[in-house]
């Protein structure tokens, strides 16, 4: 219940600052633990000196007892880009049954700003990909305090809206796949495959570190909507529908065989990936999601 209460209490919150340091406080993870050797501050080990060595990376006293060149190896953290992918089509704004004030983008656009931040403070360059009302919005990615504000004011803005963007659209938005990146995409991935699942698919096929999130309420996981409300789809234009008692179970059946599936490609593409209801402290999901992909790191 006090989860619950603090999650309520974020969401009445419309500066993302604020909900980000309560967030991350205490959270003690980075993104990435990616270490490349060069002249860093962390010492390594000696090599033999090689043509074009800077001299002032020879150690003298070294050289002095074994009368040849060797230079100092360290390791220097690597720095990469972050691409943050968030999902703000109709579906996105389904609410949490249980928790006033919250919904799937709400959440959604809440963990990517403390992806974000992390990736402020560990030096990384980072943008945002925004699918909405069938087409992206570009943040180019950057590094530094002012980049992060242009970021959260462009999650701030996000609303939901219409489909995702379309196949054409999307492939014109990857521009910024030339370099390996990271990308942390958040969505209830209610449509899979998808024009945005076979863009992360390709984006993992060019070798690129790609983590998902999917978002789902609990009353979407337990089929607990009130029997006999009428439901509304806000991607199709479709009609009013209406859940029986008698409507649940194979209701809860398709449901759960669609995320095994999701959750079967991305164990075979390699994707990191976290289910996670909006109903769950944000903290927590934000933590177990890193720890994830952290785990596959170290493999």
């Amino acid at each position: 219940m006090q989860a619950a209460a603090t999650t309520a209490m974020m969401a009445q919150t419309k500066d993302l600052d604020l909900v980000i340091r309560h967030v991350l406080a205490g959270l003690g993870h980075g993104i990435h633990a990616g270490r490349e050797r060069g002249a860093g501050v962390e010492f390594s080990e000696y090599r033999a000196y090689a043509p074009g060595d800077e001299w002032r990376r020879v150690d003298w006293k070294l050289l002095a007892r074994a009368d040849r060149y060797f230079v100092r190896e360290a390791e220097r953290d690597s720095h990469v880009a972050v691409w943050l992918c968030l999902d703000a089509t109709a579906s996105m704004s389904e609410p949490s049954r249980e928790i006033n004030g919250i919904d799937k983008l709400w959440f959604a656009r809440t963990v990517l700003a403390c992806v974000a931040a992390i990736a402020q403070r560990q030096g990384d360059a980072f943008g945002l990909l925004v699918c909405t009302d069938g087409k992206v919005e570009f943040t180019p990615a950057s590094r530094g305090p002012r980049q992060l504000q242009r970021v959260l004011a462009a999650l701030s803005r996000a609303e939901p809206r219409g489909q995702l963007p379309s196949a054409e659209t999307l492939r014109t938005s990857l521009h910024f796949a030339r370099a390996p990146s990271m990308i942390f995409a958040a969505s209830d991935f209610l449509d899979w495959p998808s024009p945005l699942s076979e863009a992360l698919l390709r984006l993992r096929n060019m070798r690129h570190d790609v983590r998902l999130l999917t978002l789902r309420t609990q009353a979407e996981v337990d089929a607990s909507f009130k029997s006999g409300a009428g439901y509304r789809d806000p991607e199709q234009a479709d009609g009013l529908h209406r859940m029986s008692n008698a409507d649940r179970e194979s209701y809860k059946q398709q449901s759960r065989a669609h995320f095994d599936g999701v959750a079967a490609s991305c164990r075979q593409n390699n994707i990191v990936h976290y289910e996670a209801r909006i109903e769950q402290p944000l903290s927590g999901v934000l933590r177990s999601w890193l720890q994830l992909a952290g785990a596959r790191a170290t493999k």
